[in-house]
């Protein structure tokens, strides 16, 4: 009885207030309840638009900073010979590996910085899944940032290659590591590429003399290399 007075009471301005109020109670918690549905969903495609850009970076810091340079074997390692012809050493250019490393990394910042929201946005047609809706609707903004400097590092491969021959080849590796940013929450990835700066075939016995230059590991010889590799 009470209850049916106290409502009598309210005038209609009031009435209408809290029938609107009502309303945005009920959407506010079916838009949470989306958002949570689609979290997964947008995260995933944020993810991957993200990869799909730092890959596209790299290569092209990659291709300009060291294809577009016409960097080859011989310009990284050196072959020390005896006077049989023999290769008793094999040598590498440390300060020209040190300049690429750099040269990469720089380059690689410097794409990143030019990165726009627009090129990552995710349009909310998207999210749902339909092949009719994909790529309409409102663009969700989607941010991206480098978390930490990139690292870019050399690795050395040695393959059998034949008959008394070692294929040498030295592999460039880089690591991206980026921070996603999307309305509400954030998320982060890693993305690595490798690539063949050059290589060679060696003739012959393995050499006894070799650094092996990748950050984690020194072998003595590259003949441990290749039997441990």
């Amino acid at each position: 009885m009470r209850r049916r007075i106290l409502l009598r009471r309210l005038t209609r301005r009031e009435k209408l207030l809290l029938a609107l109020f009502a309303v945005f109670a009920a959407v506010l918690t079916l838009a949470l309840s989306a958002a949570a549905h689609l979290r997964p969903i947008l995260t995933s495609l944020a993810t991957a638009r993200a990869a799909n850009t730092v890959t596209r970076i790299v290569h092209a810091a990659v291709n300009e900073t060291v294809y577009g340079d016409g960097v080859g074997y011989d310009r990284l390692i050196s072959l020390e010979k005896d006077n049989e012809g023999h290769i008793v050493a094999v040598k590498s250019d440390m300060a020209e590996f040190n300049r690429l490393q750099s040269a990469v990394v720089d380059s690689v910042l410097e794409r990143l910085s030019e990165v726009s929201t627009r090129e990552l946005s995710i349009p909310v047609g998207s999210l749902t899944g339909s092949p009719l809706l994909a790529g309409r609707g409102p663009a969700i903004r989607v941010r991206m940032q480098s978390v930490g400097t990139p690292s870019a590092y050399f690795e050395n491969a040695f393959t059998a290659a034949g008959i008394n021959q070692t294929k040498h080849q030295i592999m460039l590796a880089v690591d991206v590591s980026v921070s996603i940013l999307l309305p509400g929450f954030s998320t982060g990835t890693r993305v690595s590429n490798r690539f063949s700066v050059a290589e060679t075939v060696i003739v012959g016995s393995v050499p006894e003399n070799y650094t092996y230059f990748q950050s984690d590991h020194i072998a003595d010889t590259a003949e441990e290399y290749v039997l441990n590799g």
